[in-house]
């Protein structure tokens, strides 16, 4: 039997339940939101034009989204972001639009730089963008749920030279068979050029490019292999190699300048050769001198024994010569260096001449081009150029006629 307390703690609980019997729930949906905006964009593939980078190349639109009663206002905001991203802080693209903008455009100089620096992707590489729209409604106390739209467009990058190229190669038939390809070396004066002087047969020759492990090739830009002997051609980097003909076996000069874009092949038909120069000695006889080295004369060596420069010779030209000594005063640089009269009637190399044709003095700025000249009369022997203090890097290119100081 159940004792008296027993029911006094029972009671309470078998009215409660009787009551709950007799109520009846009634589930109410909430109303459904007829959401109105739509979002699209003027192309889902792009591809980024190099030659119109400030002109808009992806556009997207949008309907606006519903009203709402009341005094609620809607605002737009909107995200460009990687696809994988989720739009997070550090890697989208945001902003809020002006009211009544239901539009937005970006270029492809904005979409090249932000997946280049901000995104960090790969080289030549295509990539997916996403593009979302979310309105949101101010104004009241009522909570109005947003209306969110994404899309997503594919975008094949500028494709560029890869100025932060691991490695560049020469491979082909036209290497032989012994080796699968061989290392271009970067020029000591341009750290975004690379040559090799090689001896190659006739047959293929491409150039792949190594960079964080994934392999591209530098191709003619207008799909042309033929060869353009000793001239400077537009080039390109493509996925898959297009081949340069080489049409007989000797020694060839390669040079690849990321920079600029461009690559010229000199055949031994069109070798680049070191300068020579033509002076007269002190017995007036004529001499002919080629310029693989120089010396520099005057205030730098109290006008005593020439210094020997010891230059190095770019891989790129002949005619471009590298000193490194980090001598610094006032100079010129002569083609010969023997301590006897000569030294002052040798082919000299300086700044130039003065506007009405008379010896001068000038002096170098660090990281700045300046024109080169060369003669053997008294007025250009008689000219000088100071190298700045804390120069340890000169380029002389005497093809161009140009001398460049720098501090590496």
């Amino acid at each position: 039997m159940i004792g008296e307390n027993t029911l006094k703690h029972l009671a309470p609980l078998i009215l409660c339940t009787l009551w709950l019997q007799g109520c009846t729930y009634e589930i109410e949906d909430i109303d459904k939101v007829e959401e109105r905006m739509e979002l699209e964009s003027n192309n889902k593939e792009i591809t980024l034009r190099a030659d119109q980078l400030t002109a808009d190349i992806l556009t997207f639109n949008w309907l606006a989204a519903r009203t709402v009663e009341g005094e609620n206002m809607v605002s737009y905001r909107t995200k460009l972001d990687v696809e994988g991203n989720n739009f997070g802080s550090a890697t989208a693209i945001m902003s809020h639009e002006d009211e009544g903008v239901l539009t937005k455009s970006f270029t492809s100089e904005q979409l090249q730089n932000w997946a280049n620096e901000k995104w960090g992707l790969p080289v030549n590489k295509p990539f997916n963008l996403q593009f979302r729209v979310i309105a949101q409604y101010e104004g009241s106390s009522a909570f109005h749920a947003p209306e969110v739209r994404t899309i997503t467009v594919r975008v094949q990058p500028i494709r560029t030279v890869a100025f932060d190229a691991d490695d560049v190669f020469i491979s082909g038939s036209a290497i032989g068979n012994s080796l699968p390809h061989i290392a271009m070396s970067k020029t000591l004066e341009n750290e975004n050029q690379y040559a090799l002087l090689l001896d190659l047969q006739a047959g293929d020759m491409q150039l792949p490019v190594s960079f964080k492990g994934e392999t591209n090739y530098i191709c003619p830009s207008n799909s042309d292999g033929t060869l353009q002997d000793g001239q400077a051609v537009s080039v390109n980097m493509r996925e898959q190699p297009i081949a340069w003909k080489i049409p007989k076996a000797g020694q060839y000069r390669v040079v690849v300048n990321m920079q600029q874009a461009t690559l010229a092949i000199y055949s031994p038909d069109q070798a680049l050769t070191p300068k020579q120069v033509t002076w007269n000695g002190d017995a007036g006889a004529s001499i002919s001198t080629k310029v693989v080295d120089l010396w520099m004369h005057g205030a730098i060596n109290g006008w005593g024994s020439p210094i020997k420069m010891e230059c190095s010779v770019s891989l790129a030209d002949p005619q471009v010569l590298l000193y490194t000594g980090g001598r610094t005063g006032k100079t010129k640089f002569i083609v010969y260096g023997e301590n006897d009269n000569n030294k002052n009637l040798a082919y000299a190399f300086s700044c130039p001449l003065s506007s009405s044709g008379t010896k001068q003095e000038l002096s170098l700025t660090l990281g700045k081009t300046a024109d080169l000249s060369g003669d053997i009369s008294s007025a250009q022997r008689d000219s000088y150029y100071t190298i700045p203090t804390g120069t340890n890097f000169l380029v002389l290119d005497l093809r161009n006629m140009t001398i460049r100081a720098e501090k590496k």
